[in-house]
């Protein structure tokens, strides 16, 4: 199902003012595209996107009052005149002819009106709507950043994700999310991850109960939200699985629509799994500089090999 916003929230959110269709600030916005309808004041009106919000700055308003008062009434009344157009933004503080406002009373559309200038508030509103509007999940696990880096760790229940977060915290890491991570994907394909606001910062540990880790460790110990670039799946110990021991075949996650490197690390007593992880972020770090450490040792391996074989004909 499509994401949806309410005007409403928009103009909470940026604090407009609102001129006309007040009985219409219910209407979902559906897309996070904005358009500046500069040709449909000029009569232009044939691949006109409706559902878009319609922002009207300096050159659309000026244009508008050059136009006789018959021609502008015509303008707006097609302007105003699709039921999916969310509403109609004038920026800059600028007056609003008096046509729009009562053709967009008789239509129920909203008319709001923004201090900012044109492009400082097309910037504000178009990243305040890809947050709203992203497409997003929910996934149980934790979100910790260990070195600048993203890490979501995933696991069956009981695995001891959340023992391997306070262990990690202690070291000096931060913690994002615990339990349930709330995730979205932006335009560019990038995931971030946060916390559900009932649980921010807080941490279950079975045997102690919820702890609540700034208050322990200090502001120092969390962040609201960080983008995820690795994820660790802790699993049981497998005695017949062969496990990776070269690091060069890298695996795959899918969440959303963006794929993710995945390293998995088997459980059983006696692993360090906070060391382990630590170690996976500074690994993912220097293979981003372009150092892989497996890939080096299997070069030098068949050289050495070629050399023998070379010594050996």
């Amino acid at each position: 199902m499509a994401k949806k916003v309410k005007v409403s929230e928009m103009i909470e959110q940026l604090h407009m003012e609102v001129l006309a269709g007040e009985s219409g600030l219910k209407r979902p916005i559906t897309t996070g595209d904005l358009y500046r309808p500069g040709l449909e004041m000029a009569g232009y009106f044939n691949y006109h996107p409706r559902e878009r919000i319609q922002m009207l700055g300096k050159t659309e308003i000026t244009f508008m009052e050059m136009l006789t008062t018959g021609v502008r009434r015509n303008r707006v009344e097609q302007l105003c005149s699709p039921e999916e157009t969310p509403c109609i933004i004038v920026t800059r503080g600028l007056d609003v002819p008096v046509e729009l406002l009562e053709e967009a009373t008789k239509r129920d559309l909203p008319v709001l009106r923004s201090q900012m200038s044109t492009t400082i508030f097309a910037s504000r509103l178009t990243g305040f709507l890809e947050n709203k509007l992203a497409p997003s999940t929910t996934i149980h696990g934790v979100l910790v950043d260990v070195y600048g880096i993203g890490i979501l760790i995933t696991g069956s229940s009981g695995i001891g994700k959340s023992e391997t977060a306070l262990e990690l915290v202690k070291r000096g890491h931060r913690l994002i999310a615990d339990d349930a991570v709330e995730i979205r994907q932006n335009g560019d394909k990038v995931l971030t991850g946060n916390a559900p606001e009932l649980i921010r910062h807080l941490l279950e540990i079975r045997g102690v109960g919820i702890i609540n880790v700034m208050t322990l460790f200090g502001a120092g110990a969390v962040r609201n939200v960080k983008k995820i670039s690795v994820v660790v799946k802790l699993e049981n110990w497998q005695q017949d699985k062969q496990y990776d021991r070269l690091g060069l075949d890298e695996e795959l996650t899918r969440i959303i629509d963006t794929d993710l490197p995945l390293v998995t690390i088997p459980v059983r007593p006696g692993r360090n799994l906070a060391v382990i992880v630590e170690v996976a972020a500074m690994n993912y770090r220097l293979k981003r500089m372009g150092y892989n450490a497996a890939l080096q040792f299997t070069n030098k391996l068949t050289e050495s090999l070629n050399e023998d074989y070379e010594d050996f004909d």
